[in-house]
């Protein structure tokens, strides 16, 4: 069977997710998954940052174990994930999201509410289901969403519509591949990560000359601003994630003990290998860092821009202001949260090749704590019947 993702050709200039030619519409009877950890807020102010995360990024590697890596277009939120696929497995994908549901909830204690509806009942709503296809790197490229659908699939599901049972007790999704090695990348010097979500309103035109004056802000840096330095992340042994890693394949390696210690060897030798720079087999981790570097996805976008971003206090401080002033003319909803950090969840099919796939949020709120505030906005405006002119 065609793809019809994979179908869609790839761009490789970030600024071109503003322009509507690049996205293509997904069919009918195709599905749209969404996810997200319930009290998610609660679990990221008590410090639990890569557990949210993990669990986030789950979702979409449960998927890929039954569809295929990069067969399929998603996109990580932080504390959750949302993506498209065709019907054809979506009994498959419907039991890998209820198992993650329960492994969410037996394993680490945090409840994940997932959904699925037809893009058919998307539309019939007014809304659209578009997808472009941004290529970090010629082996992977990352999934830009418009038309709306996405963002009223996650509002559907949190009213408790489309929601998928969780399996029953005990069930297990296929995580192989989930893994979260690298070490919190710190912010260079005395700058900040600036974790960001923006949101158009009424009026398009107005939202995409905003987004432009904020790329132009943000590619005026090392890297685009990317929080990634330069040489790659950085590795630590043991990794602070290794007990996360044991807790996902635990059901497959007969036990946390036995899953612990296998995390552990891998982490070693992966530690050693980034260290000395040697080769073993296939495996070379320049090229490895490198391409890290490359498939971060820092920046994406969602009905919506979502960033995290490395910028000196000024340059965050230009940036809030920018959004702020849109914001009160009515064009934007946004949210911002700084913090010192930035944290790494991955999906690596195969360390041998090259299409490895890297979720980065900040690592002292993120994503979740950027969209508290932009939700609260959002409602307000919602509650208030307010339009762009008197907002």
């Amino acid at each position: 069977m065609t793809n019809l993702y994979l179908d869609i050709p790839t761009f490789d200039d970030f600024g071109k997710v503003l322009d509507g030619t690049v996205y293509h519409a997904l069919p009918d009877d195709w599905w749209v998954g969404t996810s997200d950890v319930i009290g998610s807020t609660k679990a990221v102010e008590a410090g639990r940052y890569k557990d949210v995360n993990m669990v986030g990024a789950s979702v979409i590697c449960a998927v890929s174990n039954v569809l295929g890596h990069s067969d399929f277009p998603f996109l990580f939120g932080g504390d959750g994930a949302s993506f498209a696929c065709p019907p054809d497995q979506i009994d498959g994908v419907r039991d890998a999201m209820a198992a993650t549901a329960t492994w969410a909830r037996e394993t680490l204690d945090l409840e994940l509410r997932v959904g699925l509806v037809r893009i058919g009942d998307i539309r019939a709503t007014g809304r659209n289901v578009r997808v472009a296809r941004y290529a970090v790197s010629k082996p992977v490229s990352y999934a830009m969403f418009n038309g709306r659908g996405l963002q009223w699939a996650e509002d559907q599901m949190k009213q408790g519509h489309n929601l998928i049972t969780p399996a029953p007790p005990g069930t297990r999704p296929d995580l192989t591949g989930l893994s979260c090695r690298w070490s919190p990348i710190r912010a260079e010097d005395s700058d900040v990560i600036l974790s960001l979500i923006v949101a158009p309103r009424d009026h398009p035109d107005r939202f995409d000359e905003t987004v432009r004056t904020l790329f132009a802000i943000l590619d005026d840096s090392p890297r685009k601003s990317s929080p990634i330095p330069e040489n790659g992340p950085g590795v630590a042994f043991p990794p602070p994630g290794m007990h996360l890693e044991a807790e996902a394949t635990k059901h497959k390696e007969g036990g946390y003990i036995k899953a612990w210690l296998k995390a552990l060897y891998i982490a070693l030798i992966a530690a050693i290998l980034m260290k000395t720079g040697w080769k073993l087999g296939a495996f070379d981790p320049r090229r490895y860092r490198d391409y890290t570097g490359y498939n971060t996805d820092f920046r994406k976008f969602g009905d919506g821009l979502w960033m995290t971003v490395n910028c000196s206090l000024t340059r965050a401080e230009e940036v809030e202001a920018l959004l702020h002033a849109a914001e009160l003319q009515g064009d934007i909803h946004f949210g911002t949260h700084r913090q010192r950090s930035a944290i790494m969840t991955c999906i690596v099919p195969s360390i041998t090749s090259d299409a490895h796939f890297h979720f980065l949020d900040g690592g002292e709120g993120g994503y979740t704590a950027a969209a508290t505030a932009f939700k609260a906005k959002r409602k307000r405006d919602q509650d208030l019947g307010a339009s762009p002119a008197n907002a």
